[in-house]
């Protein structure tokens, strides 16, 4: 694929992150959280551009020739090439906060039964877990961490606009399900996002072995 950056992004910059988003989603396969091609990943270039995975990869295999570069309204950037059908969510995280350096979507099934399991409530609400502190801001298990629960869409203003209406009522987010689908996280450092995503991966698979001992 022939990527042509635009003045102002150095092939350089452009390629660590390239690398940084195959080299979590080679990963992140390996864990079997991207099944069939499905899973998207990005990571913020400068201010104003983010790459990001193109849609219908296969995620285990990705290299340089299967990220793009789009601007933050979810557009291409120097390519032809098709981003995931989800990078408005990805946008809408840069857009809302500058310090967000990366974002990762997948669909294990951990997450994919929670998220239907948690869909009537609206919320999965994490209490008491040690594991809380993994994500940034947490400081100790005695505290309360929400993780909302979307409906489904194909329509990704819709999803946007949800995520939008939670951050607007002053509700903290950390990453979020949505139904029948999977998560979202991201964070200051691919190495932060990854952390958060592992970490909401291990308090799911627990809330839901609690669910099936207390059946």
């Amino acid at each position: 694929m022939s990527q042509m950056l635009p003045e102002g992004i150095s092939s350089d910059a452009f390629h660590a992150c390239a690398d940084a988003i195959a080299h979590a989603a080679k990963d992140l396969a390996l864990l079997g959280w991207t099944p069939a091609t499905s899973s998207n990943f990005s990571m913020r270039v400068n201010a104003s551009h983010a790459a990001i995975t193109i849609s219908g990869r296969d995620k285990g295999r990705l290299d340089r020739d299967d990220i793009m570069l789009i601007d933050l309204d979810g557009r291409p950037v120097g390519t032809d090439a098709r981003p995931s059908a989800e990078t408005a969510l990805h946008t809408q995280l840069y857009r809302r906060w500058p310090e967000t350096q990366a974002v990762l979507h997948t669909h294990s099934r951990t997450q994919s039964v929670a998220s239907r399991l948690f869909a009537t409530q609206g919320v999965v609400r994490l209490e008491g877990w040690e594991l809380q502190k993994a994500i940034t801001g947490f400081h100790t298990h005695e505290s309360v961490l929400e993780i909302p629960v979307f409906p489904n869409t194909q329509h990704m203003p819709g999803l946007v606009a949800q995520v939008d209406a939670w951050l607007d009522s002053g509700k903290p987010l950390h990453g979020y399900l949505i139904d029948g689908h999977g998560i979202y996280t991201w964070g200051r450092t691919m190495a932060e996002t990854r952390r958060h995503l592992e970490a909401l991966e291990f308090l799911l698979a627990c809330e839901l072995d609690l669910r099936r001992l207390s059946a």
